[in-house]
C-alpha cells in the first residue's frame, strides 16, 4: 500500500474470515472489519490510523511505531475522532504562531476529551528532541496508553484523520459509541466539571457514567506527571464524611495552638511587667 493511499478491504474477504471463524467457534459478532487504512511517516515515526467496524459501529486505530518498532496505540469512536480532529486543528494553528526559541510554562496547552469511562488527553510539550503533541488515553477498564506526536507533523495527522471522519464518519455516530460501554444509567444532566490550580498542580473532577452507575473521577496533573482515581457515586457521601472531619480536626488542632500560646506563661509575664 502506497503512503497516504486508501486500503479498502473486499467485503468478499471479509465474509470468508467471517465464515472461517464461526467454523473455529468464535463469535462472529466480536470481528472487526476493516474500512480504511492509512499510514504516515512523521521523523523517525510511523503512524497509522485505520477504520475499523464491529458489531457496535465504526471506530478508529491510531497506532505509533517507533524506529525500534515498538507499538502503542490509542482507540476512539468516530465521534470522539470528530472532536480530536477539532483540537488537532487548534493544535496546529497555536504551534505555528510559536517561535523557535523554548516554550515556558505559560506556553504549554492542554485539552481533554470526555466520553463515558474513557477520557483522552491532549498534552503539548517539549524536551531535548524537541516539541510534541502527545495524546492519552485512560479508561476504567483499560491500560492508559499514549502516543506522541512531532510538532510539524500535527498538521498532517488532523489533515488525514478529516479526511477519514469525512469518508466514514456517520450521523448517527453520537447515538452509539462502538467502543465506549453505553451508560445503564443516564442522567438528565451530570453536574459540571470542576478545575482547581494550586502551585504547580492542575485537580480535575469530572462526572461521568458507564454500565456500573455514575462515577467521580478525580485527575491530579502536573508536568511530566498525571494520575486519577475513580470514584462511584454510592460512597461521595462516605469521602465527604472523612474530608470534613479531616478538616474539622486541623481546624480545631490550629485553634488549640492559638488558645495554648495566648495563655503561655510568657504571654502573662509581659502582661504583668
Amino acid at each position: 500500500m502506497a503512503e497516504g493511499d486508501y486500503k479498502i478491504p473486499s467485503r468478499s474477504g471479509y465474509r470468508d474470515r467471517m465464515q472461517q471463524s464461526e467454523q473455529q467457534g468464535g463469535n462472529p459478532l466480536v470481528n472487526e472489519e476493516e474500512l480504511a487504512s492509512k499510514a504516515l511517516h512523521i521523523q523517525s515515526k510511523r503512524f497509522y490510523l485505520d477504520v475499523k467496524q464491529n458489531q457496535r459501529g465504526r471506530f478508529l486505530k491510531i497506532a505509533e511505531v517507533s524506529s525500534g518498532g515498538r507499538k502503542t496505540r490509542i482507540l476512539m469512536s468516530m465521534n470522539v475522532a470528530r472532536e480530536l480532529r477539532e483540537h488537532l486543528q487548534t493544535f496546529d494553528e497555536y504551534i505555528r504562531t510559536l517561535g523557535e526559541q523554548m516554550m515556558n510554562a505559560d506556553q504549554l496547552r492542554s485539552a481533554v476529551i470526555s466520553r463515558d469511562d474513557r477520557k483522552y488527553y491532549l498534552d503539548l510539550k517539549e524536551n531535548e528532541r524537541g516539541r510534541f503533541l502527545r495524546i492519552s488515553m485512560v479508561g476504567i477498564h483499560t491500560p492508559r496508553t499514549q502516543i506522541a506526536i512531532p510538532a510539524q507533523g500535527v498538521g498532517e495527522l488532523c489533515t488525514t484523520l478529516a479526511s477519514l471522519v469525512e469518508e466514514f464518519g456517520n450521523d448517527d455516530d453520537d447515538d452509539h459509541d462502538s467502543i465506549e460501554s453505553l451508560p445503564a444509567i443516564q442522567p438528565a444532566q451530570l453536574p459540571e466539571s470542576k478545575y482547581l490550580h494550586v502551585g504547580n498542580k492542575n485537580f480535575y473532577f469530572d462526572c461521568g457514567s458507564n454500565d456500573r452507575g455514575i462515577f467521580l473521577r478525580i485527575a491530579e496533573v502536573r508536568p511530566n506527571f498525571r494520575t486519577a482515581i475513580t470514584i462511584p457515586e454510592k460512597v461521595w457521601s462516605h469521602f465527604r464524611d472523612n474530608i470534613n472531619e479531616f478538616i474539622l480536626t486541623m481546624n480545631n488542632e490550629r485553634r488549640s495552638s492559638l488558645n495554648t500560646g495566648e495563655d503561655s506563661p510568657s504571654g502573662t509575664d509581659k502582661e504583668t511587667q
